[in-house]
């Protein structure tokens, strides 16, 4: 009985419009690499999956949107929640998915083994939403690139230790490549493919 309460409940109480606000909210957060987004609508996905990671997925995910879920994700109440609230299938091919989904302390996949689009469709690649356990206490770095006027900082925590390396090599292959949202209880932080990251100097 819980968990079928759980799959019906904690989605946005006005879909239209909390939906658009997220939108919004998203499409500035992908304009502006590095400044922080703020979900303030009411939404509860069941864990483990977090508030702005669980908005973010109600507001792109559709029924024709494939999408990839860690393990942990994919044995909770979650993707009945995902199903009822948005028709959206799962898949457990990376390379076919639009949007994927791990939540804070679970391995993180290779960016390679999403999808990268293709040169004439790259909007095609996968939207990688990360859930990390802060966005401000780990490791500065240093962004810069379209949307970001001189440099940013961000200083996620819970990132491995390969990810700037895969970033680099995701770069290079624009226009095609993968983005990644990294989220953290309410807030979020956009990193399209064009943004590039380094370690801050000490």
């Amino acid at each position: 009985m819980l968990e079928h309460t759980e799959t019906l409940e904690g989605g946005f109480p006005d879909a239209a419009t909390h939906a658009q606000e997220i939108f919004r909210a998203v499409m500035d957060a992908m304009a502006r690499p590095g400044t922080l987004g703020l979900v303030q609508v009411p939404v509860a996905p069941p864990a483990p999956l977090g508030i702005a990671a669980g908005a973010l997925l109600l507001t792109l995910c559709d029924h024709d949107t494939p999408i990839w879920v860690s393990s942990t994700i994919a044995k909770s109440a979650l993707p009945a929640w995902i199903s009822f609230h948005t028709g959206a299938s799962l898949t457990s091919d990376k390379s076919e998915t639009g949007f994927a989904f791990v939540e804070a302390g679970a391995p993180i996949p290779s960016l390679t083994q999403f999808s990268p689009g293709t040169q004439e469709y790259p909007d095609r690649s996968t939207t990688l939403v990360i859930e990390v356990a802060a966005l401000d206490d780990g490791q500065p770095l240093h962004l810069t690139g379209p949307g970001i006027r001189d440099t940013a900082m961000i200083a996620p925590e819970g990132l491995p230790e390969t990810f700037l390396r895969q970033w680099s090599d995701n770069g290079a292959i624009f226009p095609r490549g993968v983005d990644v949202i990294l989220s953290c209880g309410h807030r979020f932080i956009a990193l399209p493919r064009t943004t590039k990251i380094r370690e801050m100097e000490a």
